[in-house]
């Protein structure tokens, strides 16, 4: 080899050199983008899992809400149940006069 052909030689490896300190560059910026995109899900899904026990809570709330006028209305049927029947029981136990 002579002189200009490991000159020339020498330019493409110093390019080649560039082109591969750029390309490096760009993929540890990409790799930093993406272990931030892991540690971003990590946190969300963490997120996630609190705001699925809150909800679960939350509905358990509700049902127990729900449930509550259902037994009230039970609980005075049952009363004006038991106050019709002890008085035409009462009724009858008199003989079937009204006091």
């Amino acid at each position: 080899m002579n002189q200009d052909e490991i000159s020339e030689k020498l330019v493409e490896v110093d390019a080649r050199s560039k082109s591969n300190t750029k390309r490096l560059d760009t993929m540890e910026k990409r790799q930093g983008n993406l272990e931030q995109l892991t540690n971003a899900f990590s946190v969300m899904q963490k997120e996630q899992e609190y705001i699925k026990g809150d909800v679960g809570e939350i509905k358990a709330d509700v049902k127990t809400l729900a449930e509550r006028p259902g037994e009230r209305w039970e609980s005075i049927v049952e009363k004006t149940l038991t106050v019709v029947v002890g008085a035409v029981v009462g009724y009858f136990l008199s003989g079937g006069r009204l006091p």
